[in-house]
């Protein structure tokens, strides 16, 4: 396999599972060393945690270090881990989480809650990660995880929607700051992936989730959902050189289901 990332060191946030992981092992897979900066050690689909499977299955080192992303200094610990393991070159802003609470029933704490982990979580990280990255002067990339659903709301997941929304624009801003320091910033958007679904209700449960299970998946060209595996290879060319002059994008990933 092509070493993409060779001698570079990423922080992914929300790395102990689903997506995050995948993109974790992707990056080992290709050269990188990682930080795994999760809430949780253990995977939720089960199986070894994502630093021990890349220190057991790769050459490359990973460790794992307990981040809530809503907190500064826990990914000053995560930056500071990247350092001890070389220095911080990529930083994916993975950690979220997904709401679909009807709005009239969304209460200030559940709003507050997920903007903090969805919104104030990548501004943190990429502020925290950015000014790293500028302070050694070696440019590098942040990588922010977006949805769908910031360009094409829906009625189930509003405040999600809302935060990922602000998550795309952020990243937009944000490639224009740190464009003259040699880092580039971009977003991925994915839509369902199997992992989103199974973990995280992304569709609802009982009749109603099973019949809007049925028309995303008419309506998504495709004719299937995603796979994390095939959103951790966009997350590879955003972090490596194959993307060099790609800069404030935000990639859909979602089979064709935005075009629709």
């Amino acid at each position: 396999m092509s070493q993409l990332l060779t001698d570079e060191t990423a922080i992914v946030t929300g790395g102990a599972s689903g997506i995050g992981r995948m993109i974790a092992l992707t990056f080992a897979d290709h050269g990188a060393d990682v930080v795994v900066a999760d809430v949780r050690e253990t995977p939720r689909e089960g199986g070894e945690p994502t630093h021990e499977r890349i220190t057991s299955e790769t050459d490359q080192t990973a460790v794992f270090v307990d981040c809530d992303v809503t907190e500064r200094d826990d990914l000053e610990a995560a930056v500071d881990a990247a350092e001890d393991l070389g220095g911080l070159d990529i930083m994916v802003n993975n950690a979220g989480i997904h709401s679909e609470t009807p709005f009239l029933d969304i209460t200030e704490e559940e709003f507050d809650q997920l903007m903090d982990i969805n919104v104030k979580g990548v501004f943190l990280g990429a502020q925290v990660a950015g000014e790293r990255l500028i302070e050694n002067d070696e440019g590098g990339t942040i990588i922010n995880m977006a949805s769908l659903a910031a360009d094409r709301g829906a009625a189930y997941q509003t405040i999600y929607t809302a935060s990922k929304g602000a998550v795309k624009s952020l990243t937009y801003a944000l490639a224009d700051f740190f464009g003259g320091h040699g880092v580039r910033v971009n977003a991925i958007k994915p839509s369902f992936t199997e992992t989103q679904m199974l973990e995280q209700g992304g569709m609802g449960d009982g009749e109603a989730g099973t019949r809007l299970q049925e028309a995303m998946l008419g309506a998504t060209p495709a004719g299937r959902f995603g796979q994390p595996e095939e959103i951790a290879n966009v997350a590879l060319f955003l972090a490596s050189d194959l993307s060099s002059y790609v800069n404030g994008e935000s990639i859909l990933v979602d089979g064709g289901l935005g075009n629709t």
